[in-house]
């Protein structure tokens, strides 16, 4: 069946199509979330941007939801996902205002980044909520699909965000005023979100009932024995283990690529912030259209070759093309070096969704989501760390390209040595 006629399958779905909105309009605010405070923390005139206080900045953006990851996934397996997806917006609305008031008053810089810690720590229970309510609006055969089409789209959305944020940061201001005023408005977009998801029945979404799921709080005093838990089920289904295996990889390389990329941009191509700030949002483009082709090619992809062949084909083309784009160290290899690693990211995660929503029960799908969102932030700021070791002061390192390049390769290997032996016909 064609991708069209598959994503008119799944849109007809009045609830999927709920859910879908949902996201597309929060992480089209995400994006422009995103995009004023790193424009705040990398590319302010006034400041200079050294490797090691990019991946400082990348661990503050990123740090709850490793954090956050394992209590979570206690709650989103407790209460209404439907309630989560209405209440989160709207605190995360009243935090971005005073994150954009502290900005204003001239506040230390310190209260700004407790409080945009705040907004990511709420967008933690948001983003797991959609994640676990997905198999709840699709059918078990339009999972695949389904897959392709939201986190893709939102992760697009992302982008067009950002592409947003740059205009607007063009029409107020570089300047704290200027992003004070992208904060607003990404509160305002992103609290039209919690308009959306209250069209939902409140029950929709789950969590399905555990009889012997412990209370709460007994829950949340033994949050390490419940991510054990989640870890020891995730042995048990090493499809999706595998897959959240071959998700990390391609978040460690890419990790390390952010940090080089903003050196990069920052100090060897440019000396002019917002030039700067130009050719990383063009670099963020490009990978949004590889997102968004993702989306298109992952589900006839996973039909030709199974989902078991496309994850490791998808790892080593990155890391051979990775290689051969960034290796001359010219401005123009960047861009199609995003395209690449934006397809072939996205391609993973789409199968990594669609493996842990597959293979995982729905009473552990709060807590392995919260592994692997653990693992899809946790891992990017250890590479970030991890690069800003080895970067020289302005990023030109064959070193840490070789290291990306040889990880995606070394990671395609691993993921196909970690699954069963007999593996299932689109599994």
């Amino acid at each position: 069946m064609s991708f069209i006629s598959d994503l008119r399958t799944v849109l007809e779905g009045r609830d999927f199509r709920r859910l879908y909105g949902t996201r597309l309009v929060s992480q089209f605010s995400d994006g422009i979330f995103q995009f004023g405070v790193a424009g705040f923390a990398f590319f302010s005139p006034e400041t200079q941007t050294s490797a090691a206080e990019v991946a400082a900045g990348l661990a503050v953006l990123l740090m709850p939801y490793s954090v956050l990851g394992p209590f979570v996934g206690v709650f989103i397996d407790r209460w209404s996902r439907r309630q989560i997806l209405v209440i989160a917006p709207i605190i995360r609305g009243v935090l971005l205002t005073v994150a954009a008031a502290l900005l204003v008053s001239g506040a230390p810089e310190a209260w700004f980044y407790l409080t945009a810690l705040g907004v990511l720590g709420v967008n933690r229970f948001f983003l797991a909520a959609l994640g676990a309510s997905l198999p709840h609006v699709v059918p078990p055969d339009r999972l695949m699909m389904a897959n392709a089409v939201t986190p893709t789209s939102g992760t697009v959305l992302t982008f067009v965000g950002v592409g947003a944020g740059f205009i607007l940061r063009l029409v107020f201001g570089p300047d704290a005023q200027g992003t004070a005023a992208l904060l607003v408005t990404s509160a305002v977009v992103f609290a039209l979100s919690a308009l959306v998801a209250s069209r939902m029945e409140r029950s929709l979404l789950g969590p399905a009932y555990d009889p012997d799921r412990p209370q709460t709080r007994e829950a949340v005093r033994n949050v390490v024995i419940g991510l054990i838990d989640g870890l020891r089920h995730l042995g048990r289904r090493r499809h999706a283990a595998a897959a959240l295996g071959a998700m990390s990889t391609h978040r460690f390389m890419y990790g390390m690529c952010t940090a080089m990329l903003i050196m990069l941009y920052r100090y060897y191509f440019t000396d002019d912030p917002e030039e700067a700030l130009w050719g990383v949002t063009v670099v963020l483009g490009t990978s949004g259209v590889g997102y968004f082709l993702a989306a298109l090619l992952t589900p006839w992809a996973t039909e030709r070759f199974t989902l078991s062949m496309w994850v490791p084909i998808a790892l080593s083309s990155a890391g051979v093309l990775s290689f051969a784009l960034g290796a001359p160290f010219q401005e123009w290899g960047f861009p199609i070096a995003g395209f690449v690693l934006g397809l072939a990211g996205q391609s993973v995660k789409i199968c990594a969704d669609t493996a842990v929503q597959s293979h995982v029960d729905d009473a552990y799908l709060g807590r392995v989501f919260s592994i692997y969102d653990l693992l899809f932030n946790g891992v990017y700021v250890l590479a970030a760390a991890l690069a800003a070791v080895m970067l020289p002061a302005d990023g030109k390192s064959y070193l840490v390209l070789s290291i990306i390049s040889g990880g995606y390769v070394l990671g395609a290997a691993a993921y196909r040595m970690a699954l069963p032996r007999a593996v299932p016909q689109n599994v």
